[in-house]
């Protein structure tokens, strides 16, 4: 399976449109998964139909294969900052030098994004610690992972 040509359909496909292309793998058993995302959220139709104009182009060149197409998981870790945008106000959780973050993401722009947390804080001349919001500002480089902070 030649990756680059499948990735040229994929591109063709999304061209004029405002989804783009998050993930392509394709594994050695020719295992296809095709990943799309875009602001407003994806349209299962919008999927339906790239799978099957790559179905059309594949059976062309390639026998024996799988392909998945659909959109990321809610669950699953930020991949492009169209996600960093698609999220902005709600609660994410940053894992930063093996130490977890969890809070609003409040700002995001083309090199970093931020983060307003709540901590508690010793404050001086009182006995207990009081709850404070403290904004991080991270670059898209330095967290492990930024994720969907999903609440039931």
């Amino acid at each position: 399976m030649d990756k680059n040509q499948l990735q040229n359909w994929i591109e063709e496909y999304l061209k004029g449109t405002d989804y783009e292309l998050v993930t392509l793998n394709v594994s050695p058993s020719n295992d296809i998964l095709v990943e799309v995302d875009r602001l407003e959220g994806v349209d299962v139709e919008f999927c339906a139909d790239l799978n099957h104009f790559l179905v059309e182009k594949l059976d062309a060149v390639e026998p024996d294969y799988s392909l998945e197409v659909g959109s990321l998981s809610l669950t699953d870790p930020f991949k492009t900052k169209t996600q960093y945008f698609k999220n902005l106000g709600h609660d994410v959780e940053v894992l930063v030098n093996g130490k977890k973050f969890k809070g609003l993401l409040v700002s995001v722009d083309d090199e970093t994004f931020s983060v307003d947390i709540q901590e508690r804080v010793a404050v001086e001349g009182k006995k207990r610690k009081e709850l404070r919001t403290t904004t991080y500002t991270w670059r898209y480089d330095e967290p492990k992972y930024v994720k969907y902070d999903l609440k039931f």
